[in-house]
C-alpha cells in the first residue's frame, strides 16, 4: 500500500500545511496569506506586485489623489505666521502695537534697506502682520484658498507657488513703492493664491466668476484704503497666477509626452517666475542705490 504524499505547506509559513493555493501564481498558501480576488484568491505577494503595477490616480496638476488629504502646507504656513506674530507681540508687550518689536523692525519690507543688503526682508516681511485683525484676515483667506488648492497642486507645488507669489509681491513693492515705505503681511502671497484658484477653476472648466469677483473687490479695496500696498498685492497676484498657469497649462501648450515631462515643465515654470521676480528685486535695488 503506497504512502500518501505529504500535504503542501504555505510558501511564506513552511510549518503550516495547507490545501489552498493562489489562483494567480499557483503557489500553496495558508488562509492568512490569501486575499479575496475577483476570481479566486491571491497571495499577498501577488497582491503587492499587482498594486505596484497600478499607476496612481493624479490630479490635473500631477499630484497623487489620496482618499484623505490633510492640507499640511496650508496649516504649516498659518502656524508659522501665527508664531511670528506671537513673537513680535511678546517682544513689543502689545498685541496691537507688535510693529514696535525688534523682529518686526528687522524683517519689515523697506526698499531702501533691501537695496542696502537686507535681502531677507523680501521673505521675512511676508510673515509679519500689523496687529491681530490683519493677521486674522490674511490667515482666514489663506485657509479658504489653501484647503482648495493643496489637494490639487500637491504639497510641494503649493508651497513653491506660495513662496513665488510672496517674492513677486516684494518685487512689486520694491519697484513701485516709495523707498522708505514700511511693508509687512502675507497679502501678496494670498493674492497669488487667489490667482492660483482662478487658474485651477479655468483648467477644470468650472465657472471662475466668483473668485474673479473676489479678486476685483480686493484690488478695489487696495486702491481705496489708506496704508494698503496695491503694488505688493498685484505683484503677488501676477506671480502666483503665472506660476500656476505654468503648472496647469504650459505642459499642454508644449505637448508634453508624459506625466514626468509635464511635472518637470511645471517646476521649470515656477522656478522661472521666481527667478524673474528676484531679478526685478535686484533691478529695483540697483535703481534705489
Amino acid at each position: 500500500m503506497n504512502a500518501q504524499p505529504p500535504a503542501p505547506t504555505c510558501v511564506r509559513h513552511p510549518n503550516r500545511p495547507t490545501g489552498l493555493a493562489c489562483t494567480r501564481c499557483g503557489r500553496p498558501a495558508c488562509p492568512e496569506c490569501l486575499r479575496p480576488a475577483a476570481v479566486g484568491q491571491h497571495c499577498v505577494d501577488c497582491v503587492r506586485e499587482a498594486d505596484s503595477q497600478v499607476r496612481p490616480i493624479r490630479t490635473v496638476a500631477g499630484a497623487p489623489v489620496a482618499a484623505t488629504t490633510t492640507p499640511v502646507v496650508t496649516y504649516g504656513l498659518i502656524a508659522l505666521n501665527v508664531l511670528v506674530y506671537g513673537i513680535t507681540a511678546a517682544q513689543a508687550g502689545s498685541l496691537a502695537d507688535n510693529y514696535r518689536s525688534e523682529l518686526f523692525l528687522r524683517w519689515a519690507m523697506i526698499p531702501k534697506l533691501v537695496a542696502d543688503g537686507d535681502w531677507f526682508r523680501v521673505i521675512g516681511s511676508g510673515f509679519l502682520h500689523w496687529g491681530p485683525l490683519h493677521l486674522a484676515l490674511n490667515m482666514f483667506a489663506l485657509y479658504i484658498v489653501g484647503i482648495q488648492l493643496e489637494p490639487f497642486l500637491g504639497r510641494a507645488r503649493m508651497l513653491a507657488i506660495y513662496l513665488v507669489a510672496l517674492i513677486g509681491g516684494s518685487a512689486g513693492g520694491m519697484l513701485l513703492e516709495p523707498v522708505n515705505t514700511v511693508g509687512a503681511g502675507a497679502s501678496g502671497a494670498v493674492y497669488g493664491m487667489f490667482g492660483a484658484v482662478a487658474v485651477l477653476l479655468i483648467r477644470l472648466r468650472v465657472n471662475a466668476t466668483q473668485i474673479l469677483v473676489i479678486i476685483a473687490i480686493n484690488v478695489l479695496l487696495s486702491l481705496s484704503l489708506p496704508g494698503v500696498s496695491l503694488w505688493v498685492h498685484l505683484g503677488g497676484l501676477v506671480a502666483g497666477t503665472l506660476a500656476t498657469m505654468g503648472v496647469l497649462f504650459l505642459p499642454q501648450w508644449v505637448h508634453a509626452k508624459s506625466r514626468e515631462t509635464a511635472r518637470t515643465i511645471g517646476w521649470v515654470a515656477i522656478a522661472g517666475v521666481g527667478a524673474v521676480s528676484v531679478a526685478l528685486i535686484g533691478l529695483a535695488a540697483a535703481l534705489v542705490s
